[in-house]
């Protein structure tokens, strides 16, 4: 049996002193203008971008004569060089949803600094909750052991660490390890197949029936009620703030706090979604999702002001709603775990699987009396249950029906957008059905 390698990563928490926090938000402006220095250096070029051996002779001389440039470790920097060539490949790539690269602002880029060596990192156990690594121009820095790592633990998964980076986030520094096994290839998922069909009030429902729920807030009582508090403090501080003036440093903790709360909530709800979605895939061989263009969904009603929009406070509602619910993130995690146990996803269009009626395929005005009722209105039919599983239902009917129609493929999938942090192999793929009912 072949083996494949798969690349995943491990998140953990950085445990840093102030001056090692200093340091390394240095070291991650230091990146963003490296980046921005080449966007600089190739888009100004007449005519055409600068090869790899032009922008590495580029950051050398831009480290000799900027003095603190020199905070950046090296090979971050080379790091950063490789980041950018890829994102203008993929923004080449006709099947790939990126956009042009452009320059990265001091508060709107996400902090981050590569370790592109496994072998710099030196990690050493140091008890059941702690272990140590060693960071460039920082050395040895503690970090939260929350799992075994590959390679290091004795009887533990075999494997090996290829590289680190360094994020920021709302509560704090946190390093992610890029790891990488060698598995054999699963044997093909004997599991039946379903649809999946995402929604707000019901977050997941499945052609079998079955309603998967989660908790209505992903924050207590108590923290929500500390977050409005701090967001209304936030906004008196910012009334009171001269305008053109810079950020108060008071503004800055409340914005902190705010943000931490908010952080707190969605690593609840990837919890949630990481949980849900191993035991889908280990229960089901395919899995049929909506191809959902979210980003469109959350489009502003607002309008202009020559034509204002309508209902522009639900619709602003609505989008929030969505954007809560991350479908994005959750069709994310299913595809990749789906594929590790030998199975396959698949897409089809979205256009009517609200309205269509799984029963008898046809739509008929007036069939979805309500948010969660379904009565089809065909005199022949008649079926009636819920809506969101006869929207799961349809999704099923449309893959099965374009049975004959579907495309494999290896690497990430268009529709879902790139899977980011975790690699793709084989098994996925995408039903293309034409003349579908819109």
């Amino acid at each position: 049996m072949g083996l494949e390698k798969r690349n995943r990563a491990h998140v953990a928490r950085l445990d840093l002193d102030e001056r090692q926090i200093a340091a390394l938000d240095g070291q991650a402006h230091n990146a963003r203008v490296v980046w921005n220095l080449l966007h600089e250096f190739c888009t100004f070029r007449q005519g055409r971008l600068a090869s790899l051996a032009q922008c590495d002779e580029a950051i050398r001389q831009a480290r000799k004569e900027i003095d603190w440039l020199k905070d950046l470790p090296a090979q971050a920097a080379q790091a950063v060089l490789k980041t950018y060539r890829q994102a203008w490949a993929n923004f080449f790539n006709p099947d790939h949803p990126a956009r042009r690269p452009t320059f990265k602002g001091r508060f709107c880029a996400r902090m981050a600094v590569d370790v592109p060596q496994g072998r710099d990192l030196n990690i050493t156990r140091i008890n059941r909750r702690w272990g140590e690594v060693n960071i460039p121009k920082l050395g040895r820095v503690r970090f939260r052991w929350t799992k075994d790592l590959l390679g290091l633990t004795r009887g533990g998964p075999d494997g090996k660490i290829t590289g680190a980076r360094l994020v920021k986030e709302p509560g704090g520094w946190h390093i992610v390890f890029r790891t990488q096994t060698e598995q054999p290839l699963p044997a093909p998922h004997a599991g039946p197949a379903t649809a999946i069909d995402r929604g707000i009030t019901v977050p997941l429902a499945l052609a079998t029936g079955e309603k998967i729920r989660h908790r209505k807030e992903w924050l207590t009582g108590g923290e929500q009620e500390r977050l409005l508090r701090l967001e209304r403090k936030a906004a008196r501080q910012k009334r009171a703030a001269t305008p053109s003036w810079p950020t108060s440093n008071r503004l800055k903790r409340t914005y902190d706090q705010i943000g931490k709360l908010r952080a707190k909530a969605k690593r609840r709800l990837t919890d949630w979604q990481h949980q849900t979605t191993a035991e889908l895939a280990d229960r089901f061989g395919t899995i049929v999702l909506e191809d959902l263009k979210v980003k469109n969904m959350l489009a502003s009603a607002s309008g202009t002001i020559e034509a204002p929009g309508t209902n522009v406070a639900q619709k602003r509602g609505l989008n929030r709603a969505i954007a809560c619910e991350a479908w994005s993130r959750t069709a994310e995690f299913l595809t990749y775990k789906v594929i590790d146990k030998g199975g396959k996803v698949a897409v089809v269009p979205a256009p009517g699987t609200s309205r269509e009626c799984h029963a008898c395929h046809t739509i008929t005005e007036g069939s979805r009396e309500s948010q969660s009722r379904f009565v089809c209105k065909n005199r022949a039919c008649g079926w009636i249950g819920n809506a969101d599983v006869n929207a799961a239902r349809t999704q099923l009917y449309r893959y099965n029906s374009a049975a004959g129609q579907v495309v494999t493929g290896r690497g990430g999938l268009a529709v879902l957008g790139p899977v980011k942090r975790q690699a793709t192999h084989g098994g996925i793929t995408r039903a293309t059905l034409q003349g579908v009912a819109a």
